[in-house]
């Protein structure tokens, strides 16, 4: 890929970029390729965050932090676009919150940009107490291709691929590559990679061409730019800290409703992407086995869950648990789960796109509550006095 001369023209159109985007349509879940994206809704992005305005908005903050939050470039996507991390406080206990690795999955990144914004101003006992307990980087737009198209898939073909890796010239194309046309996307003429099935546990693995296929039960490649710069900022917190205790991905899914009940589900939340590499089922991971610790996510799990239901009775109560069971390894909650980490899945309810300015402030608020939630118990090593068995008493979604 000749990303060189990509980065030289996307840094002469930035100021423009946010002016082109026009609305497009919610990705139809053809493939099969994950469940729970609604279909045939006409979205449209106005009041959402582009590539453009992040870059500004992190400068901002930067400044106005007097310090105390730091932004680098940690990467650049396959079209040459910055790919940000924002650091914030000193501790030795390692947060990394990850958003938009779906490109149509927007709240994250408010809710970060906001936390970002009061890390760096509020000067209150409990967010010095996050700040000298936590070392929170936040990557709020990892897959800024995909961003700007308002799709899921990044953009980036096989070709592009082999290029960079000649020795998959005669391999198949990975089983997470759209090239599908429906009436909402055509990848076809635009192909691109569901970054989020490109991760894999050996943090130093390079592709093989005995690999791919591959399947959604099978470790990832690091064959795109986005996942590699997750993973390369991932071992560099691990190489100055020793670990890194969490890791938070957040997604968006379709429109669900409690199990039992009619109740909309606000979001989800998970800990739990591999089977346990103890057991019979999760055997094929047992060099893990002494690092992979589900308790502790379970334990940050509930922490979120708390903090949303102490918002009292309002959307924020219908919280719920994503579907358990998974084996999915390509993921970098699987991943990282599997290198020690305590893992957190939020997946906010429907491509908030179709609900407007008032619905996405209300998610974007539930994001940033139990966010805080998993700091704040973080910070004060209260997770570790939750009982991870109430991680089983959040009430499934239904699907």
């Amino acid at each position: 890929m000749k990303r060189n001369s990509k980065i030289a023209l996307f840094c002469s159109s930035v100021l423009i970029s946010a002016s082109l985007i026009t609305p497009v349509y919610a990705d139809s879940n053809s493939n099969g390729m994950s469940p729970g994206t609604p279909e045939n809704q006409n979205y449209s992005i106005s009041g959402f965050i582009s590539h453009a305005e992040l870059s500004n908005k992190l400068q901002q903050i930067e400044h106005s932090s007097q310090g105390k939050v730091a932004v680098e470039v940690a990467g650049y996507s396959n079209q040459g676009r910055e790919i940000y991390t924002a650091t914030v406080g000193t501790g030795d206990k390692v947060v990394l919150v990850e958003s938009e690795i779906h490109g149509n999955e927007k709240t994250g990144t408010a809710a970060l940009l906001k936390i970002l914004q009061q890390l760096g101003s509020n000067n209150s006992a409990e967010f010095k107490q996050l700040r000298e307990e936590l070392t929170i980087v936040a990557m709020p737009m990892i897959n800024p291709d995909a961003t700007e198209l308002n799709r899921r898939g990044n953009d980036l073909s096989w070709s592009e691929v082999v290029e960079d890796f000649p020795q998959l010239e005669n391999a198949s194309p990975s089983w997470n590559y759209y090239t599908y046309t429906n009436k909402y996307w055509d990848y076809a003429a635009n192909p691109g990679f569901d970054v989020n099935r490109d991760f894999n546990p050996d943090l130093n693995y390079t592709p093989q061409p005995e690999d791919f296929p591959g399947n959604s039960a099978s470790p990832g490649w690091y064959i795109t730019p986005e996942s590699q710069t997750v993973r390369d900022v991932y071992k560099g917190l691990q190489e100055q800290f020793g670990k890194v205790n969490v890791f938070i991905d957040l997604h968006h899914q379709g429109q669900y409703v409690i199990e039992g009940t009619d109740d909309e589900v606000t979001l989800s939340l998970s800990g739990l992407f591999v089977p346990n590499p103890n057991s019979e089922e999760g055997a094929k991971y047992s060099e893990y086995a002494d690092t992979y610790n589900a308790e502790f996510s379970k334990q940050l799990n509930v922490a979120a869950y708390d903090a949303l239901q102490q918002m009292g009775n309002s959307p924020f109560d219908n919280i719920s648990l994503y579907p358990q069971g998974l084996d999915l390894p390509g993921t970098a909650l699987g991943s990282f789960a599997l290198n020690g980490s305590g893992a957190v899945l939020f997946e906010v309810t429907g491509q908030t796109q179709s609900f407007g300015q008032k619905k996405k402030g209300q998610l974007v608020k539930a994001v940033q509550t139990g966010l805080y939630g998993i700091f704040n118990s973080v910070a004060s090593e209260e997770v570790y006095e939750i009982d991870a068995d109430d991680y089983n008493d959040i009430p499934l979604t239904d699907r």
